[in-house]
């Protein structure tokens, strides 16, 4: 294959790594792109890769111009619009790949090329990771080549030394680089994370909840978010990240109250007493396209994000006021301690109380039964205990694949399946809190996380398989208090993670097993744990020192260096001006030191020759100083080697030879050399 390459023709060449170049352009928009159009964006670089082999003609204008208006066109039934983010960069897929078929000369080249860096930086809307930016870089590095390849005359060096080259010279741009991600100002935000129309929720909690909801997240690695604290990890059975307040049920499916869920009304009136020592960490939250933002049970205080400011409702919801659809980060700080709302009045606990007329009438019957009534009711502290013994002493299982329940759900899972995730305990238990005159509600959102003390401070890696359901009920002189279902069928979902929870579980599927074995789920149990969480450190690393450097982050590092004292920083500066002298000054010595490897040999071979008694006249050139060295008493077999030997040096010197022959003409001349003596 390699010699099938270097046999090609100079131009074929060229366009074959053109081809490869743009191939690895439009590789990650392959993810995102409608699949016909990403055939239809590879077959046309497929086509011209055969034109350029064989030789044959490129198709005409007239068959292009269709294809092109067909390609639009179908760009437009997929999107509905031409217009946008999405729906310009399938445009500039599409024509990038069909200005590949008419490429005749240099300039369309160039253009062909600088049209592939801009859809390459596109592909900073959808991925900013690490595998992405070293993709990135290669590929960067491969069109480069190609305008390095357009530089050079009939004759060029090897690929594999255009791209050596190549790492040279952007190994001497990454200083400037550093000074200028340092130096230059930049706007607020990410600018290739800025909001676009038609943004939506990529994946995650919603505001409602139905029975499947929260399973079939569980099965997602995916990363909701990194907590750095700067306070010692709170016990992994407290480890609550409050989302979505769910209070209105209609018999199947539960939804944040009121009839405007977009924007919850800020309450500054909250009542809330806090107690004990607080928790301090940072939260790195992923873009998700969603406005919620996400802190442990009970936030004291949250930073405010820089153009995006957050509004907090009653339920102490913390929603953002746009969407989140790049990396942000913000300081918590959190009371795992306190009372929250403890004087509501009967009139606010009422929205908490709310059943559905006719829904689920056998669960509300136990329900009420087992309160009783009169002297011998329970106390609302003894009935939640009575509730969770229930689903303790009873068969209830803990399963990612519950069951089909029917129209009445919970009486379904309460008294036939007695299978379910964590949605169908707390949805069944805040049923059964209402039924016995107790108000309740469910809350979403994550539990644990996987831990990593390595690199410093102490951090969670919160994934979407965190994802949890829990309840809530109001309790007189305690306001609300966090009780957990789920923990009475399976403890070992909130004491470690999901997985252990579902390996306990008398029945684990094949897939949880495998999941545990891998160290999907993040925990410090799995065989590939400590890779995980040290990769999960580098990209936590890359987000907060590459991504996420905002203007203030940026204003605070030149700030730290205008506190240093004058001379301080002029003895630095003068002394990274004689680094890079010295620098300089070292490859240009090393140029000089080593010369013409060629010229080397044949200065090598002319003291050789001098010794012998047949020194070179300052006039002679390698032909003239063969023929007068043909007429000397060396053996035959001496006098072929000299004549080859100055033959291979004058045509290499002078000749139009190819340099890819440059090192195997080095070693000939090198084994001739012992033949001149």
């Amino acid at each position: 294959m390699k010699a099938w390459l270097s046999g090609l023709p100079r131009e074929k060449a060229d366009i074959l790594l053109l081809l490869l170049a743009a191939a690895m352009v439009l590789a990650p928009h392959a993810l995102h792109l409608p699949a016909w159009l990403s055939i239809a964006t590879a077959a046309p670089l497929l086509w011209r890769a055969i034109i350029t082999v064989r030789g044959r003609r490129q198709p005409p204008l007239a068959l292009l111009v269709p294809l092109a208006l067909l390609g639009i066109a179908g760009v437009y039934a997929s999107y509905g619009t031409l217009l946008g983010r999405d729906p310009g960069v399938a445009m500039l897929a599409l024509l990038l790949t069909l200005k590949s078929l008419e490429m005749h000369g240099r300039r369309d080249n160039f253009v062909f090329v600088f049209l592939s860096f801009f859809l390459l930086l596109a592909n900073f809307f959808h991925a900013q990771d690490i595998l992405s930016a070293a993709w990135m870089l290669a590929t960067v590095i491969v069109l480069l080549a190609v305008l390095l390849s357009a530089q050079y005359g009939t004759l060029q060096p090897r690929l594999a030394q255009r791209l050596g080259l190549l790492g040279r010279m952007l190994a001497l741009a990454i200083p400037l680089s550093a000074v200028m991600f340092l130096a230059v100002p930049r706007p607020d935000g990410p600018l290739w994370g800025a909001p676009h129309e038609g943004a939506q929720a990529r994946t995650g909690l919603s505001d409602s909840m139905q029975a499947g909801a929260i399973a079939s997240l569980a099965l997602s690695g995916e990363p909701v978010f990194t907590a750095r604290f700067s306070t010692p990890l709170p016990p992994q059975d407290q480890l609550y990240w409050r989302g979505v307040v769910l209070g209105d049920y209609d018999g199947a499916t539960w939804t944040r109250r009121g009839a405007d869920r977009r924007t919850p009304a800020s309450d500054s009136r909250i009542d809330i007493s806090l107690e004990g020592q607080p928790s301090h960490y940072e939260v790195t939250l992923q873009a998700s396209g969603q406005r919620r933002i996400f802190a442990l049970d009970l936030p004291r205080s949250i930073e405010r994000l820089p153009g995006n400011p957050y509004v907090v409702s009653s339920a102490l919801e913390v929603l953002t006021i746009q969407a989140i659809t790049s990396t942000v980060r913000y300081r918590v700080s959190s009371q795992p301690r306190y009372r929250l709302q403890a004087g509501l009045s009967p009139e606010q606990q009422q929205p908490w109380l709310a059943l559905p007329a006719g829904s689920n009438p056998r669960s509300v019957a136990w329900a009420r039964a087992l309160r009783g009534s009169g002297a011998q009711m329970l106390a609302p502290a003894n009935a939640i205990a009575a509730v969770l013994d229930h689903f303790r002493r009873a068969p209830f299982r803990y399963t990612l694949q519950p069951p089909l329940l029917g129209k009445q759900g919970v009486d379904d899972f309460l008294f036939t399946t007695q299978a379910g995730f964590c949605e169908h305990y707390a949805g069944s238990f805040v049923v059964l809190m209402r039924a016995m005159g107790i108000p309740a509600r469910v809350v979403t959102g994550y539990q644990g996380g996987a831990r990593n003390t390595d690199g410093g401070s102490p951090s969670l890696t919160v994934r979407q398989s965190d994802a949890h359901a829990w309840s809530e009920v109001w309790l007189a002189g305690r306001g609300w208090v966090r009780v957990d279902p789920t923990s009475a069928v399976a403890p070992l979902r909130t004491e470690r993670n999901l997985d252990a929870a579902l390996l306990a579980s008398p029945s684990p599927s094949p897939l949880t097993a495998w999941r545990a074995l891998a160290g999907l789920d993040g925990g410090a149990h799995g065989a590939l744990a400590a890779w995980r969480q040290q990769w999960q450190q580098a990209e936590h690393d890359w987000s907060r020192w590459a991504l996420d450097t905002t203007p203030q982050r940026q204003r605070a590092m030149l700030d730290s260096l205008n506190k240093l004292p004058a001379t301080t920083l002029a003895l630095a500066c003068a002394v990274l001006a004689l680094l890079s002298a010295a620098a300089g000054a070292l490859v240009c010595w090393r140029q000089a030191r080593q010369g013409d490897p060629l010229d080397a040999l044949y200065l090598q071979f002319c003291h050789q020759q001098a010794r012998r008694g047949h020194s070179r006249a300052p006039h002679e050139g390698p032909h003239g100083y063969a023929a007068r060295l043909a007429a000397g008493k060396a053996t035959p077999e001496a006098h072929a080697a000299i004549a080859q030997f100055l033959a291979i040096y004058a045509a290499m010197k002078y000749g139009n030879a190819n340099p890819d022959e440059l090192s195997r003409a080095r070693r000939s001349l090198r084994r001739l050399l012992t033949q001149c003596r």
